[in-house]
């Protein structure tokens, strides 16, 4: 019998289930507890605790306990989140492993949420968005730990049980499952390439893809070494459900969990409260403000004339820089004197580098928000995609460096406002052609943590680290490590990454010598051409 048969089964001999401190508590009338009724309570009491536990509409009875009764029928009043018919959410339920008894909820997606799935339906190969960490353990028993810890951690978090479905439904939703288990495979050696690039063959997210019906979507690979004894283990988890913080918050969960603090871990946030807070800016609102913004712009800003940002699986190349520890600390210190942050100063640099590369002096390009609703009550530890791809306009007709940064700040202020809007709400409101895009590149300041070698924990090691891509020609990611910057560049092929990491780099160094000795400079005078190259256009070129 399985779960939902069971709750069926209860609610016919009406028997009510409910938790109190943890302890399943069964109320019944006297008689109606018979051996059946009590077989099936001892051989499903794990399931039935999970279950009850994470329920989201708990009632709390008169003498304390926590009753939790799952229902054997999900009614479209009880999904306040979104608009469904009956026929449509019966079509969830039998799509649902185990049926209504494993659905907690329904609710729409966030913005990127929907746009990350749009490029998943547009590939056929491969998936842009599936991200691959690789580690190795010097036993299995670590690895079976950390996999014990990784379970933990999907049944703490509702976004880490939810499967997305859209098929004959009016809008694309997310389903909560009550119970979700890590798929788990574990890989057979073939011919004589090393088991390191077997595994990272067999994974590798340019060919595979994971069913995002069925959660949770996250999926591990495994397999022996026979040269080093070691274990290893390709985790991979799809971008939306996990955006960059809430990977690394999984990890921290898990290393507590291993080192035995699994007690000390913080209660976990719902989902849902995001995505109903999210929706309390109307979508006229949002309309409005990027109709102001971008409602002139007719053209698109494509450095390189790369115009394809559907994700087609064009091979990535990377590229990464560190800026120096005088120059971090002179942006830190520039920052603080114009009362900004450093983030605002990168913006306008990264606009200075497309003014340049495109010959335009009104340039528009993406920016990652973190999208946790400022100020939000826990928002920096709650996992799920809380991220939102944006556009920003930089206008540097006539501007001063110290006026483009103030009005670099003022835009990046009014666009946290909506930091929630869709994508494609707001590349409706520009000028551009439908069949264009708005832009095509993508900056993405983030706040990490720095490592000088391997992620080592006590018998494991983290070989790669959550690879990211994104559908964009380029991409660029600022590194704040706190004290020092990191700049790295993912560019489609025929973009040299180190060239455009580089390009940032100067104009971030221009721009703060700037405002340090003459803010009045016009922006777009600031060099991006790094020393070398400058001297190969000046010297090596001319050179008759």
């Amino acid at each position: 019998m399985n779960l939902q048969a069971v709750f069926a089964y209860m609610q016919e001999k009406n028997i009510t289930l409910a938790v109190d401190d943890g302890e399943l508590v069964v109320r019944a009338a006297q008689g109606v507890i018979d051996s059946k009724v009590m077989a099936l309570l001892k051989q499903h009491k794990h399931e039935l605790l999970v279950a009850l536990q994470q329920d989201q509409a708990a009632r709390v009875s008169e003498d304390g306990a926590q009753q939790q009764v799952l229902p054997i029928k999900i009614t479209p009043d009880m999904l306040p989140l979104v608009d469904l018919t009956q026929e449509q959410i019966d079509r969830i339920m039998l799509s649902v492993p185990q049926g209504v008894a494993n659905i907690q909820d329904i609710y729409p997606l966030a913005p990127l949420q929907e746009g990350i799935l749009f490029h998943h339906l547009l590939e056929t190969e491969g998936d842009t968005y599936l991200l691959r960490s690789v580690v190795a353990f010097e036993k299995r028993k670590g690895l079976d730990d950390f996999l014990a810890a990784l379970q933990t951690v999907i049944n703490r978090h509702d976004i880490l049980r939810s499967a997305v479905y859209w098929q004959y439904l009016p809008q694309p939703v997310q389903v909560v499952y009550r119970q979700a288990s890590l798929c788990i495979e574990e890989l057979s050696l073939v011919g004589e390439d090393d088991a390191l690039q077997q595994l990272l063959n067999h994974t590798d997210p340019r060919h595979l893809r994971l069913d995002l019906q069925q959660a949770p979507l996250l999926a591990a690979y495994i397999v022996a070494d026979p040269h080093s004894d070691e274990w290893l283990l390709a985790l991979l988890s799809h971008h939306i459900v996990c955006d960059h913080i809430s990977l690394e918050l999984i990890i921290a969960e898990i290393q507590m969990l291993l080192q035995g603090r699994g007690d000390k871990l913080p209660a976990s946030l719902p989902y849902r409260d995001f995505i109903a807070q999210a929706r309390s800016v109307s979508p006229a609102e949002h309309e409005a403000y990027f109709r102001r913004q971008l409602g002139d712009i007719n053209e698109p800003t494509a450095p390189f004339e790369r115009l394809n940002v559907q994700g087609s699986g064009e091979p990535v190349i990377e590229a990464s820089l560190t800026l120096s520890d005088d120059l971090a600390q002179r942006i830190r210190d520039n920052a603080r004197q114009q009362g900004v942050t450093a983030a605002v100063l990168f913006h306008a640099a990264w606009a200075q580098v497309l003014a340049q590369c495109t010959g335009r002096e009104d340039v528009v390009f993406g920016t990652v928000l973190s999208g946790r609703l400022q100020g939000s009550a826990g928002a920096d530890r709650a996992l799920g995609m809380f991220i939102n791809t944006l556009p920003i306009r930089v206008s540097q007709a006539d501007g001063s460096v110290g006026q483009i940064v103030g009005e670099t700040y003022r835009c990046l202020s009014e666009l946290l406002i909506h930091e929630q809007a869709s994508l494609a709400l707001a590349q409706r409101c520009s000028g551009v052609a439908a069949s264009m895009p708005l832009f095509t590149t993508l900056l993405n300041y983030r706040h990490s943590h720095k490592t000088d070698g391997p992620l080592d924990w006590n018998g494991m090691r983290i070989i790669r680290n959550g690879e990211e891509r994104t559908n964009y020609p380029v991409t660029v990611s600022v590194d704040d490590f706190g004290q020092g910057f990191g700049l790295t560049a993912q560019c489609v092929q025929g973009i040299d990454p180190e060239r455009i990491a580089a390009y940032l780099g100067t104009a971030i160094e221009a721009l703060v010598n700037a405002l340090a000795k003459n803010p009045q400079a016009l922006l777009g005078t600031l060099n991006i051409l790094p020393s070398a190259e400058r001297r190969q256009l000046l010297v090596e070129f001319n050179d008759t």
